[in-house]
């Protein structure tokens, strides 16, 4: 079933594992599936003698395997077959087991992982061809590997259509944390880690000093990892001051962009390879990355700045450089928040085959926007676009080509008041006419948000903004208070793009190192 190529690049991986461990699997002889799971599994564990398989009988529609380190359970477990992009989870789980896995968060995420309390049964539903999912898989796998309270199971939707139906699951990654709802699509490691202390007792491990929280003190911050605060933390590092980022994840916002075809001089790139790239650029220099962390709370007045991140820890320095970035702006009418993952959607490329042949809506009518409604075209009955504005916004080839379409309906000046649904799943949106203020229902099986992006700015209520939420700079990157810089989506720089965060990233550093040269700050 695996082919030779991937069967040896498997082996070379795994040569340096140094426990056993056994994938033990437990199929019904009803399912269609089980011969393909055991030749899956035989395969598989040839690539190292520290792999072994156990076939056991099931009843029901039982079609699963656990891993077991050493003769005991993990916590990990896969209901289904883990092809496609969902391959590399299994190999990550066995590394990270090993210790060896590079996605392993440091010493003060797992110190919360570790601290988390009671019985916790985790279940994500995926889809083979979603690219959101193995980041979400492989992150709530450590939390099991890290935690013997927590397990978690990935669940291959299709080969489970009936729990997808009865659990009202529309859009993919879908957790359920002890059967109920906690998560709808893409997330950090940082984002399900607050989720779940929201729902579950924290409770410090016995000689566990983690009470005390954790001050670390450097010359300057960087708020944000995405491609202005990489750009702010690397001119840094070469002025030779001791850097810190702290940033949800290395790559931002960009790490969901499928193509990039404007970086002057890479004629095309993804979203993901320019995140690895960023990454691997940041460790030619001496910059401490601490990943999975959110800005809680900021006293930026005084010439030591002070940033306390969700969990506890303290980041000290007399320059802070804030790279946030912007998140996906939602609707903020009445069910939308009720019915996300219920028919409400944010990711055309992850969930748009749940809604093959069924009628959906796009609300926004940017090139995101468009390029959603040409894509979804191809799968759904019906695509209707909903732009605000009395014209679209997205570019002319794609107008062009999104009118050209026999299945997609453009619906100009509407405004989206609410959307409607019957408890378990979106039903129809209510739209309103902005010139005559006459409103309707049009229903509808799901709706996909794709309304542009709102600057990651709310932490830091001592700094002057726009109206819609942006940091006020001037051209030097300065904000209102000395020593405190923004740089990016987040600030006041007009035109967001990739290219022109970088440039404001590197302008912030070399500004902030101006400042501190003439005693500034």
């Amino acid at each position: 079933m695996l082919d030779t190529a991937i069967l040896q690049q498997v082996t070379d991986i795994f040569s340096t594992l140094e426990a056993d461990y056994t994938l033990v699997a437990r199929c019904s002889a009803s399912r269609d599936e089980r011969a393909q799971l055991a030749e899956f599994l035989n395969d598989f564990a040839t690539t190292s003698p520290r792999l072994s398989v156990e076939h056991h009988d099931a009843d029901g529609d039982t079609l699963e395997f656990s891993l077991y380190k050493g003769g005991v359970a993990t916590g990990v477990t896969f209901r289904g077959i883990p092809n496609g992009h969902e391959f590399t989870s299994l190999l990550l789980a066995i590394l990270n087991a090993d210790g060896k896995g590079k996605n392993l968060p440091d010493e003060g995420v797992v110190r919360r992982i570790r601290a988390l309390s009671g019985d916790i049964r985790l279940q994500t539903y995926v889809s083979l061809t979603c690219t959101n999912c193995p980041d979400v898989v492989q992150t709530l796998n450590i939390f099991a590997l890290l935690n013997p309270n927590i397990s978690h199971e990935m669940v291959d939707g299709a080969l489970f259509q009936s729990e997808v139906d009865a659990k009202g699951v529309q859009a993919v990654p879908a957790v359920f944390a002890d059967g109920e709802m906690l998560h709808v699509g893409r997330g950090s490691l940082g984002e399900l880690l607050e989720k779940l202390e929201a729902h579950y007792p924290s409770v410090p491990q016995s000689g566990d000093a983690s009470n005390a929280p954790i001050t670390r003190s450097f010359d300057v911050v960087v708020l944000g990892g995405g491609p202005a605060g990489a750009s702010a933390a690397i001119y840094s590092a070469r002025k030779g001051l001791r850097v810190a980022i702290l940033a949800e994840r290395i790559g931002g916002q960009v790490k969901e962009t499928v193509g990039i075809e404007n970086m002057i001089s890479i004629p095309y790139t993804t979203g993901s390879e320019l995140a690895d790239n960023l990454r691997t650029h940041l460790t030619h220099y001496p910059i401490e990355l601490f990943e999975n962390r959110r800005v809680e709370s900021t006293e930026l007045q005084g010439a030591e700045k002070r940033v306390t991140v969700v969990g506890g820890e303290i980041f000290t320095a007399p320059a802070v450089i804030i790279a946030t970035g912007a998140g996906w702006r939602r609707l903020n009418v009445e069910g939308e928040a009720e019915y996300i993952g219920r028919g409400v959607a944010f990711c055309p490329h992850c969930d748009g085959p749940f809604y093959a042949g069924k009628s959906v809506a796009v609300v926004g009518g940017g090139n995101s926007g468009i390029e959603a409604a040409i894509d979804l075209a191809g799968i759904c009955k019906r695509v209707t676009v909903i732009e605000f504005m009395d014209e679209l916004k997205a570019d002319k080839v794609l107008q062009d080509k999104v009118r050209s379409l026999p299945n997609v309906d453009v619906l100009l000046s509407t405004q989206t008041t609410k959307v409607i649904g019957n408890g378990d799943k979106l039903t129809a949106l209510q739209l309103k006419d902005r010139h005559t203020s006459e409103e309707r229902e049009l229903a509808l099986d799901g709706v996909f948000v794709q309304i542009g992006l709102s600057a990651n700015s709310a932490p830091f209520a001592e700094l002057e903004k726009t109206r819609i939420g942006e940091i006020i700079i001037d051209a030097h990157c300065r904000t209102n208070i000395a020593g405190v810089y923004a740089a990016g989506d987040v600030s006041s720089v007009p035109y967001k793009q990739i290219i022109i965060a970088m440039g404001e990233g590197a302008k912030a550093a070399l500004t902030a190192f101006d400042d501190r040269v003439r005693g500034v700050i």
